[in-house]
């Protein structure tokens, strides 16, 4: 098993910036692929960003340029630096834990956090 808890989310204006952690527990941490998806109200939840157990990015068309993906294996924490935020932006973002290829789909993530809410005003 392995705990996820996502911290960082709140109310930021238009073209602000924002770092999201997730600090994860249980299972070692470096063998995991680790993804941020978020979930606007009404909608689908989505793929944000990916980071492979090797340190390679993915991202979304919609974020890419303006959010990077890291982490850290020491302290067993991925982040989501975003930044140039947009309304549209808002949404709950959710940290996974997972592995097995196609990184961009919530099938292949087996542990999820609760979520952090992101609110971006105009």
């Amino acid at each position: 098993q392995v705990q996820l808890v996502e911290s960082g989310g709140r109310l930021v204006q238009a073209g602000g910036s924002l770092r999201l952690s997730c600090a994860a527990s249980g299972r070692t941490f470096s063998n995991y692929d680790m993804g941020w998806f978020r979930q606007a109200p009404g909608k689908e939840r989505e793929f944000v960003a990916t980071i492979t157990w090797t340190g390679a990015p993915y991202y979304s068309d919609s974020v890419v340029g303006r959010f990077t993906i890291s982490r850290d294996n020491a302290k067993n924490t991925v982040y989501l630096q975003m930044n140039s935020l947009k309304p549209e932006d808002t949404a709950v973002y959710y940290c996974a834990a997972g592995g097995g290829g196609g990184l961009t789909l919530e099938s292949v993530f087996d542990y999820w956090g609760q979520g952090t809410q992101v609110t971006v005003s105009s």
